[in-house]
């Protein structure tokens, strides 16, 4: 085949993969034509790599979606914890979340425990190991998704969200307990949680044992069935214990002094 011959099938290919937005093997043609000539591939040996590197890439962009959706405050990864600093019932229960069968059970998770001992990064990390597994995660704070909620609702579009939000496989809802809420934001929250119970996962963190749940939904009756339904066939992980976030200020800050 003449050189001639073979820039205008190259030409060829690059347009075909624009029309059918297969950014890869545009990208990485030349290459793998090269590698093939080199090692005298086969042709299907060459195109069975080059959709490969396209499967690949679109996995690879897929994952960066999932993260980027599911607007986590923080990129924080379940490789990055020192597990050895985490409270004794987390060190023991980690490695069953990290399987993330909950998620395929529709169990929940509540981290419960004295404030900087690495609840939300321990919820963040399981959310990002999820959408890197293909899960479809969502992020917020709950007073934030209180707020959301009353938003929806004002403007008519409350279906629609609750909608959304039954469909994710993973919702974590961070910081219960940080701010007490009135009797509507009780009973919106109450309801959303609802939605998902025995079906789809929620993770939740709170600075609060479940004694003291009374004081933001100052409803004893909606306390308890709030509990009952979250707490139903769940893990429950106790998280106090010595300040993971104070540890790491303390060494930040005798970095500092050596520098």
């Amino acid at each position: 085949m003449s050189a001639a011959t073979r820039k205008e099938w190259k030409e060829a290919i690059i347009e075909y993969s624009k029309e059918l937005k297969l950014p890869a093997i545009r990208k990485y043609l030349e290459e793998y034509v090269q590698e093939a000539c080199q090692r005298d591939a086969c042709y299907e040996e060459f195109l069975a790599q080059l959709l490969q590197k396209e499967c690949d890439a679109r996995r690879e962009a897929s994952r960066y979606n999932r993260i980027r959706l599911a607007q986590f405050t923080h990129k924080k990864y379940l490789e990055d914890l020192s597990i050895k600093d985490l409270p004794e019932d987390a060190q023991k229960k980690l490695k069953i979340l990290k399987t993330l069968d909950f998620l395929r059970e529709g169990r929940n998770v509540i981290l419960a425990g004295s404030p900087g001992t690495g609840k939300t990064h321990v919820a963040i990390g399981l959310g990002i190991k999820a959408c890197m597994e293909g899960y479809k995660v969502w992020f917020t704070t709950v007073p934030l998704l209180i707020n959301r909620i009353k938003e929806c609702r004002a403007e008519q579009t409350l279906r629609a969200f609750q909608n959304r939000f039954e469909k994710y496989d993973l919702v974590i809802a961070d910081e219960m307990g940080y701010i007490s809420f009135d009797k509507e934001g009780s009973e919106l929250l109450f309801t959303h949680l609802s939605l998902r119970a025995g079906r789809k996962s929620t993770i939740i963190t709170t600075n609060l044992s479940f004694e003291r749940w009374g004081e933001i939904f100052q409803d004893p009756v909606m306390t308890a069935a709030m509990i009952d339904r979250l707490t139903h066939q769940s893990y429950i992980i106790n998280m106090n214990g010595n300040s993971y976030r104070m540890k790491e200020t303390k060494e930040w800050l005798q970095k500092q002094q050596l520098a």
